[in-house]
Order: structure tokens, then C-alpha cells, then sequence
């Protein structure tokens, strides 16, 4: 069975991976001319570190990345009102990782290179159309800039892995429109600066309306004991702030952001000299798209962010491409025919991440930050933090997110 995948992202390279050590032929086709380490930090769960492992991937991973320890929410005031280990300091089989994502999706890339050869992946090649046969499918590539026609390839399956504006997707679904805007933009960045808390803790701050989520990405501190931190911040901007452009290189005013955070200084972190600190700050909002009722439409399929865009909460959007390439993998191994094992990852994985993307509307875990903000809006005294109400909601989303200890230790 040959298996085209249209996307050299990190849901794309590592499906390809999947695929190759289930013995399938693949080829990747990326719109970019030269894939380049873009993006910020990310989380990567340990229901996805689970795949990764079985890849053999993960003592790499760690060489860059900072194994989490544990994850901290605080009030705007600094005060933390719930710590909880991760990863295998909470008792799972596989560790959680923050790594910048840049640095994932190279080394996954290597790692399609040496396993399935450099001519495996075809940049420059930018999906438009697509023809089924009772054969198979062809799939029809263009220089996006130039518009000319770069290869007509045909297999036995097609993948959309191309991102939350999908050719694919919107092949499949014409009429959806543009992605859904939260009315939140995202300010990123990342400074040097000295290790906060373990140096190895994931801290949310300060509520859905006025957020910022912290973590460090390299576990090696420089010369001058400094550690690489990544940040984001997370505001809800006014009716004349609608910024709606997806842009990674959007520069971010910094002195507005910083006239905004003033006043989050804390014993254990300063908000504002860790923004001031950072070479470059870039603004992208924060949007995704519904979920659609199906992604396959006979040898054609979606996955990672073209099948389910999501709100960056939980830490699940990396993760759950991950797990999109692993259960489409498991179905092509276990199934009788293509048709079934399609029919089979549809039935499993839209209803799930339907289940998160809905949940992380709905604020996901961080919808404690806005339960203590209603609550104590001028701090709160230990006595008064809910701990039962706080760990409930913790555990739900453990649950809709496919990462409760029980479940997910018991797997292989």
C-alpha cells in the first residue's frame, strides 16, 4: 500500500514514521520550499510521549527538551492555588516533555530522512486537487508562488496532515468558511532568564481573561546559569483589537504588553522582566475551527490540525495529531482492507477530538483560573481553595483528553 500525506508538520512527519515502521511505502509533499524550524515552545503529553517511544524516539527528544515535573496555577496576586506532578513524577509509564516546537518537527524530519529515505519528502509541492479511482487516488501538486504544475502522484490513500487551513479539508468541506476567532490573541516569546520554581515546572497565571502560561524548553543553563523560558500570554482584546491575521512573524508591541503585566511581580517569578528580556514578541490569535461529522471520504482522510484546529489549552494540540497517526496506523495494521481500518479511525478519533476541542472552548483544565478569579478576585487564604472542586475538574479533562493514569498506563 502506497500512502500519500500532504503536510511535513509534526502530525504529517510523524504519521510518516508510523507508517514506515508498519511496513506501508510513503511519500510527503510540503508546500514550503525548505522546512524550517518555526514556532514556540510545546507540550507533548505522555499519551503522545507513549507513541514516540514506541518509535524509538524519545531519548532524543529528551536531549533537547526539559522533562516536566509538575504543573502550577497561580492567581494574578502570584498566589498558587494547585500544584500536581506530570509525567512519570505523577506515576505514568512515559514522561511529558516542553520542547520548542521547531526543534520537534527538525528532528522528526531527520528521522523521516535517515528511515525513509531524503527523497521521501517533496518540498515545494503545494496540494490543489485530487482525483479517486476504483483503484486509488491521485493527487495533483503546484508550486504554490508560481502556480505551475510540480507532480501528479497517485497511491492507495490520500492524507490531508496540512494544517488548520487544509486544501484537503476544504476540498472535502467547500463551503465551511474561515476559522472560528476567539476574540483572545496569543503574545509569544522567549527569554533568558534564571530558573523559576524546580526549573522544570509549567506555570498558568492570572485568568482566561488576562493569562500567561510559562515553562522552560532547555534543561541546560548557560554560562551565566541562565535557562531558556518560553511564555505566552494570553489576552481577551476589546471590539477595536480584532486581530484576526495568522501570522507566526507578526511582531507584538512590547511596551504595550508590558504596561499590561506591570504589575505581576512575584517572589518566585517577575512577569515583567521577563517579557522586557525577550529579543522578539509575536501576536497570532487564537482560533479553531469546528468539528466536522467526518474526516474520510473514501481513500481520502484528515489529520492533526486540518481534521481538528484547537484552542491551545491542556497542552493537547501536538498531542492529539500524534495520537491521530498512531490510531491510523493501528487500523491500517489490524484491519481487513483500507475501507474498514478508515472507517474505524473516523469512529475513533473524530468523536474524541470533537470531545476536546469543545472542552478547550470551554476553558479545559484552565477553567479553574476563572473559578478563582470569580471567587477571590483580591486573593484568597489556603482554607478557601476548593481542593476537591479544583481536582475534579482536573480529572474530567484527563479523561475527555485520553490521559487518565489508569487508562493510558495500561497500555503498551
Amino acid at each position: 500500500m502506497k500512502i500519500i500525506i500532504a503536510g511535513a508538520g509534526i502530525g504529517g512527519l510523524t504519521a510518516a514514521l508510523c507508517l514506515n515502521e508498519a511496513g506501508f511505502e510513503v511519500e510527503i509533499f510540503e508546500s514550503v520550499k525548505s522546512v524550517k524550524p518555526l514556532g514556540v515552545g510545546i507540550n507533548l503529553l505522555p499519551h503522545s510521549v507513549r507513541v514516540l517511544t514506541n518509535l524509538d524516539l524519545d531519548e532524543k527528544i529528551a536531549e533537547s527538551a526539559v522533562e516536566t515535573r509538575d504543573l502550577v496555577y497561580a492567581n494574578k496576586h502570584g498566589q498558587i492555588f494547585w500544584e500536581e506532578p506530570r509525567g512519570r513524577f505523577a506515576g505514568y509509564k512515559w514522561p511529558q516533555f516542553s520542547v520548542h516546537r521547531g526543534t520537534l518537527q527538525m528532528l522528526l524530519l531527520e528521522e523521516v530522512e535517515r528511515r525513509l529515505g531524503a527523497d521521501s519528502i517533496k518540498t515545494q509541492h503545494h496540494l490543489s486537487a485530487f482525483e479517486e479511482t476504483d483503484h486509488g487516488v491521485t493527487a495533483t501538486f503546484i508550486n504554490r508562488e508560481t502556480g505551475e504544475l510540480q507532480a501528479q502522484v497517485s497511491g492507495d490513500l490520500l492524507i490531508g496532515a496540512d494544517g488548520i487551513n487544509s486544501v484537503l479539508r476544504q476540498l472535502l468541506y467547500p463551503r465551511e468558511g474561515e476559522v472560528k476567532y476567539s476574540g483572545n490573541v496569543l503574545y509569544r516569546g522567549t527569554t533568558l532568564m534564571k530558573p523559576f520554581l524546580n526549573a522544570a515546572s509549567m506555570v498558568m497565571i492570572g485568568h482566561l481573561g488576562q493569562k500567561m502560561v510559562v515553562y522552560p524548553i532547555q534543561s541546560e543553563l548557560n554560562s551565566d546559569g541562565l535557562q531558556l523560558i518560553n511564555w505566552v500570554g494570553n489576552l481577551r482584546e476589546g471590539a477595536d483589537y480584532q486581530l484576526k491575521v495568522r501570522d507566526w512573524n507578526r511582531q507584538a508591541d512590547k511596551e504595550r504588553l508590558l504596561s499590561i503585566y506591570e504589575n505581576w511581580k512575584f517572589d518566585w517569578l517577575d512577569v515583567p522582566t521577563m517579557i522586557a528580556g525577550a529579543e522578539s514578541i509575536y501576536e497570532f490569535p487564537m482560533s479553531d475551527r469546528d468539528p466536522l461529522p467526518r474526516w474520510t471520504f473514501g481513500r481520502v482522510t484528515l489529520l492533526g490540525d486540518a481534521a481538528h484546529p484547537m484552542y491551545p489549552i491542556g497542552s493537547n494540540g501536538a498531542s492529539q495529531a500524534i495520537l491521530d497517526a498512531d490510531a491510523l496506523t493501528t487500523a491500517l495494521i489490524e484491519e481487513p482492507n483500507w475501507q474498514s481500518a478508515l472507517d474505524r479511525y473516523d469512529a475513533e478519533r473524530v468523536p474524541a477530538t470533537a470531545k476536546v476541542v469543545l472542552q478547550n472552548r470551554q476553558k479545559g483544565p484552565d477553567f479553574i483560573m476563572d473559578l478563582m478569579e470569580e471567587r477571590f478576585p483580591e486573593g484568597f487564604t489556603p482554607d478557601q481553595i476548593p481542593q476537591e472542586e479544583l481536582a475534579g475538574i482536573m480529572e474530567q479533562y484527563k479523561q475527555i483528553a485520553g490521559f487518565d493514569i489508569k487508562s493510558l498506563n495500561a497500555k503498551m
